[in-house]
């Protein structure tokens, strides 16, 4: 379990490749265990001491030691990732803002001129590795289970199956929250948080973590500004109260409406 948040179970994390055929795996194994274990020890000791137990400081002594021994695996990820020239950008949002569509224009548009894989992450389903596989990019899900973010050992796992080719682009689609995946450091090179114009101006007030610890912020939907009440230069203003050096995107991933900025930051990057 995650002390940080209180999510997830690493026994449910799968990282999957999707593939054009499927193998079925039918193994059974059974090990029975006819284990007794029959403890009788009465316990007749009667403590009469009120137990006034303050949690807080286990609390945050064990978040930490979670966030530091994560932070020395992202360290290892990032130094494998430069040591194959691989630019990794991690990918924050909460769901439905368009980062898979996103994605899947930007792998259309670019990935003829450079190689480009994709690390997929969401509690359940390969429905967002498989929209990915079909532009003919290299994909891994990883499925987090209960856990509401990727981690560094995850995306070591991933890294593995995934094998980027040197010289390479990889996005990171982190799974959908704007909470905990900002405290959880990949190895990534920089972080791109996705808002989309329906979800509201005041975001980066509501989640000030996420958009301290991003490099980017992409306001996706731009489309649909004539229908909704988003005040982009409202949101931009708050965003930059929490983090004076961010950098933002107007754009639609759906009609390409400036899309070509975030095609030259990357190129920054």
């Amino acid at each position: 379990m995650c002390a940080t948040c209180g999510c997830g179970d690493e026994t449910g994390t799968r990282i999957t490749v999707p593939h054009d055929h499927e193998h079925p795996h039918d193994h059974d194994h059974e090990h029975p265990h006819d284990h007794e274990h029959t403890h009788e020890h009465p316990h007749e000791h009667e403590h009469e001491h009120p137990h006034e137990h303050e949690h807080t400081t286990e609390t945050v002594t064990l978040e930490q030691k979670v966030l530091a021994k994560n932070d020395v695996a992202a360290e290892r990820n990032r130094g494998w990732l430069a040591g194959r020239g691989v630019l990794a950008l991690n990918v924050m949002s909460s769901p439905g803002s368009g980062k898979t569509t996103l994605l899947e224009r930007t792998i259309a548009d670019i990935g003829g001129q450079r190689r480009v894989s994709v690390v997929e992450g969401d509690q359940e389903t390969m429905l967002d590795a498989n929209r990915i596989k079909a532009t003919g990019c290299a994909v891994v899900q990883v499925n987090t289970g209960a856990g509401c973010h990727l981690d560094a050992e995850m995306m070591r796992d991933a890294l593995t199956a995934l094998d980027p080719e040197s010289d390479s682009l990889l996005f990171i689609e982190n799974v959908g929250n704007l909470v905990c995946p900002a405290l959880f450091d990949l190895g990534e090179k920089s972080r791109v948080v996705v808002i989309s114009v329906t979800e509201g101006t005041d975001k980066p007030l509501k989640y000030p973590h996420m958009f301290a610890a991003a490099n980017l912020v992409i306001v996706n939907k731009a489309d649909l500004l004539p229908y909704v009440d988003f005040d982009v230069d409202l949101c931009g203003k708050y965003a930059r109260s929490v983090n004076p050096d961010l950098q933002m995107i107007t754009l639609s991933a759906t009609t390409g409406q400036g899309i070509q900025q975030w095609y030259d930051w990357i190129a920054t990057q």
